[in-house]
């Protein structure tokens, strides 16, 4: 690759690429949400129970992604990526053949999240960030969207197919289908990353950064913690509203409708905030993400009407779509550019840690209390600790901050 490459048209083409690759994969990361009340009634546990494959999937997907992006950085992206799309394959054949609870929480959380869908995530994220300079905000927004594209379109596509083959045929169709279809787009992106020098200069390695607020590795925790806070907060809807919906008498199905809904506007969220974050940066964005995503969660206390949740499953899509990318571009703002895969894994590893965490609390608080009405509150108060950070960040770099510049 050369320096005339950064935002090209080769640029832009492996963008498409790691895009699809990402929609197709993240399907891993959602098929345990829509599956949630089949697994309920199939396996005879609770709803704290039934909320433990997805939690077990994201924690295994967090680990996995810091474990593809060191194997994404020695051999190179497509090499994670043929791995990712064997083991969906293998992982849904295995899932659709458990034959108690725990072998299917094995197979969606190891196989499906852990070793399968984590490729297409945040090693995608490194990977692309190195390909673009001027537009590295709507590039990295771009295939960020990804897994809310998987969110929009496989939803109702596994709803209809559970409710007319079964869930385990269901799975196996979807195995082979993501082994078909990656393995031809993964070959796509068989070049490395810029290794040379001069490339490193244009993408900042060398390049003055922000002065840092904090030392490295205080920012660095602060902003694991952030990216947990705001995913506590965001998973509460996104992994209950099928339950929540059953709940209320709409059906799951309605519910399946809504996580489109949401997750589709989320998609039209990340891709805007691209764009705003090449002009206000990754600290604005952030803050202006979490703002309306507390007050979208806000709305969800007040109003369970059947047209209501529609509404404000749409402005919670569009309220939080830009709040995960903003950190990849905050990483790339403070620390060098041959740190960014480690350290962007390390945060964007929080933020699926925080919507394991969050899944997981929200099917408790369900279970103790009878209600969601206490997980939502539970989501609002994290998303709280995050706009603090995220404005604590803002106020230190409008004072100039302390620390020295690294280089």
């Amino acid at each position: 690759m050369t320096i005339a490459e950064l935002d090209s048209g080769t640029a832009w083409r492996r963008l498409a690429a790691g895009l699809a690759l990402a929609t197709i994969g993240g399907v891993g990361l959602w098929s345990s949400v829509v599956v949630l009340p089949t697994i309920e009634a199939e396996f005879g546990v609770d709803r704290g129970g039934a909320s433990i494959p997805y939690t077990a999937t994201m924690v295994a997907f967090a680990i996995g992604g810091a474990v593809m992006g060191r194997l994404a950085d020695r051999f190179g992206i497509m090499v994670p990526l043929i791995l990712g799309a064997v083991m969906l394959c293998v992982g849904y054949v295995a899932a659709a053949s458990a034959d108690s609870y725990w072998s299917f929480v094995v197979a969606q959380a190891v196989l499906i999240g852990g070793l399968g869908s984590s490729s297409t995530f945040g090693p995608l994220v490194a990977d692309i960030s190195h390909w673009f300079l001027r537009r590295r905000g709507i590039a990295i927004a771009v295939v960020a969207s990804g897994n809310y594209l998987a969110g929009t379109i496989w939803p109702p596509i596994l709803q209809h197919g559970i409710e007319t083959i079964g869930w385990r045929d269901t799975f196996i169709g979807l195995g082979v289908l993501c082994v078909v279809t990656m393995l031809p787009i993964a070959f796509l992106l068989r070049r490395k990353p810029p290794a040379e020098e001069g490339i490193h200069a244009a993408n900042g390695a060398h390049a003055p950064i922000a002065t840092m607020p904090a030392p490295p590795m205080v920012l660095q925790g602060l902003l694991v913690l952030a990216g947990i806070a705001c995913c506590v907060a965001m998973s509460m809807p996104q992994v209950h509203m099928i339950a929540y919906c059953g709940d209320l008498g709409y059906g799951p199905a309605r519910g399946a409708e809504m996580l489109s809904v949401m997750l589709g506007l989320g998609v039209v969220s990340r891709l805007a905030s691209g764009f705003i974050a090449d002009r206000i940066g990754g600290i604005g964005t952030l803050i202006l993400g979490s703002t309306l995503q507390c007050l979208a969660l806000l709305l969800y206390l007040p109003f369970d009407g059947l047209v209501s949740l529609y509404v404000i499953a749409g402005l919670f899509g569009l309220s939080q779509g830009g709040i995960v990318p903003s950190y990849a571009l905050i990483v790339r703002q403070y620390f060098p550019a041959r740190e960014a895969g480690g350290r962007i894994g390390l945060v964007l590893m929080a933020t699926v840690i925080g919507m394991a965490l969050g899944g997981w609390m929200s099917g408790e608080i369900f279970d103790l209390t009878g209600s969601y009405q206490t997980a939502f509150l539970n989501g609002i108060a994290w998303n709280l600790l995050n706009m603090a950070i995220a404005l604590w960040l803002l106020l230190s770099r409008l004072r100039g901050g302390g620390m020295l510049k690294r280089t």
